[in-house]
């Protein structure tokens, strides 16, 4: 493990205990004490760096008292804007930030653009109320005023996710600090249910990034060794990039878990990133508050399971980085400048790769996932309807194992970074991921897919795969 990296688990596990001493506080202690706590980790990390995100905020709390109307775009604009100064900062002559800095500034980017986006709705359904002339009863999600500016910056510097995630929405926020009974809201049980496995994918990612290291890729002897040892190599490394990450997100978890951030009722049927879906009024009492039952499905960051398993590589991007997706989803996919699925999904990886940074590795491997994306619902939609049952079952092994092959592909871009070093290792297995994925396109085309998969039903595979296991 890096140095970064152990910092980060230091500030992951530290957030444990912290949650539960804040789980039963007032509203007023935990905005401004988890506010203190995220502030004091972020300049104990960034020092005087710090100043990139302070700007950030005010620069964006100015622009919602001034443009309330049209917040949205002018806060996107801006706080992407500030990412592309951000990583200059070298080119300009000017202290380089540090990686922790980065991690703040990039979370950060998302709850201001999210905060600005509802402020903007708030907004609208306050004219529409008095063009109506009368009230009606707030949208689900609606916020109850705009946030002061103090408000702003305890969001913004709320020590839940402050590097690693989940991406929260203000509104999720409020309803933590105005939990009614907390006490009755579970907490060490769904914690343990939720961080059993985080030990092993520990292990296994020390274990396979010690016998598969990612610097030997970088090595010219590497690319003397025979081509099924060179094709081999990326599922290791994607495996150890896997297992990182499902060490940090649920831990990052169980962090929200521990301060019963994040928990709705079951019956509110809350979505990763976005929250309830339904209403579902607060309980009366405490007795009623502990009859209910209660999940953390608004902060779930990551489903280890179905990353592995599912099927397509449509459903993979799902299941990875769950509330990020919700917020692509929301403020990017839906006003992408497109109708066509796979287009707007270009524009979306776009800026996906954008927001992660500016290494080339990062964009050529994120604008691979629109043609993964063409390829297989086109194939599908030509193949699907002609195949038996036992066909059917087995193309859904054949399409599982081929989309984990092209996210092992993508997936060294994200971590080479550099141009020279992606491109070069993709050349020494000859791009087969780019060649088989138009390959799958033009023979999905020439079976009639592409009609087909413009359709509004799609088919469903027959799922082989063993039962998911159940985490409750």
């Amino acid at each position: 493990m890096s140095p970064e990296e152990r910092t980060y688990l230091v500030v992951l596990l530290i957030s444990i205990p912290i949650g539960f001493l804040f789980k039963k506080a007032g509203p007023g202690l935990k905005r401004w004490g988890a506010a203190a706590v995220g502030l004091g980790l972020t300049v104990f990390t960034c020092g005087p760096h710090t100043l990139h995100s302070l700007i950030t905020v005010l620069g964006t709390w100015a622009l919602i008292q001034a443009q309330p109307c049209s917040c949205h775009t002018l806060a996107l604009a801006w706080t992407f804007s500030y990412l592309l100064f951000f990583r200059a900062l070298s080119l300009l002559g000017l202290p380089t930030p540090t990686p922790f800095t980065n991690a703040v500034q990039l979370l950060l980017t998302l709850k201001l653009v999210s905060l600005a986006s509802d402020v903007q709705d708030l907004h609208l359904a306050q004219r529409k109320e008095m063009a109506a002339g009368f009230s009606k009863p707030p949208a689900l999600g609606l916020l109850p005023d705009v946030p002061s500016l103090m408000e702003t910056l305890s969001y913004s510097y709320c020590y839940v996710g402050i590097m690693t995630g989940p991406f929260f929405r203000y509104r999720t926020y409020l309803d933590w600090l105005e939990q009614p009974f907390p006490e009755a809201v579970p907490s060490l049980r769904p914690l343990l249910r939720r961080a059993w496995p985080a030990p092993l994918f520990g292990l296994l990612f020390l274990l396979s990034s010690h016998l598969f290291p990612l610097e030997a890729v970088r090595e010219d002897a590497f690319y003397a060794r025979p081509l099924p040892t060179r094709l081999f190599y990326m599922i290791p490394v994607f495996f150890a990039f896997r297992m990182r990450f499902y060490v940090a997100w649920i831990a990052a978890e169980c962090g929200c878990i521990a301060a019963g951030f994040g928990a709705y009722p079951v019956a509110a049927k809350a979505r990763a990133g976005g929250g309830p879906t339904l209403q579902c009024p607060p309980p009366s009492s405490l007795e009623k508050a502990a009859a209910l039952e209660y999940d953390y499905e608004t902060i779930r960051n990551i489903d280890c399971y179905n990353t592995d398993f599912c099927m397509r590589v449509r459903e993979g991007m799902r299941y990875w980085n769950m509330t990020v997706q919700w917020w692509l989803a929301q403020y990017i996919y839906k006003s992408a400048p497109a109708r066509s699925y796979v287009l707007r999904s270009a524009w979306t990886m776009l800026l996906s790769a954008y927001w992660h940074g500016l290494h080339p590795g990062y964009y050529l491997s994120f604008l691979t996932i629109p043609l993964c994306l063409a390829a297989e619902g086109c194939l599908e939609a030509a193949l699907w309807a002609r195949l038996s049952p036992r066909g059917q079952k087995v193309w859904y092994w054949v399409h599982w194992f081929l989309k984990m092959r092209a996210y092992d592909y993508m997936c060294m871009g994200f971590v080479l970074l550099s141009m020279g070093s992606t491109l070069r290792y993709w050349a020494s297995i000859y791009f087969c991921i780019h060649i088989l994925a138009l390959a799958c396109l033009g023979l999905g085309l020439a079976l009639g897919g592409g009609r087909r998969s413009r359709q509004k039903t799609s088919p469903q595979a027959t799922s082989t795969a063993p039962e998911k296991l159940r985490e409750e």
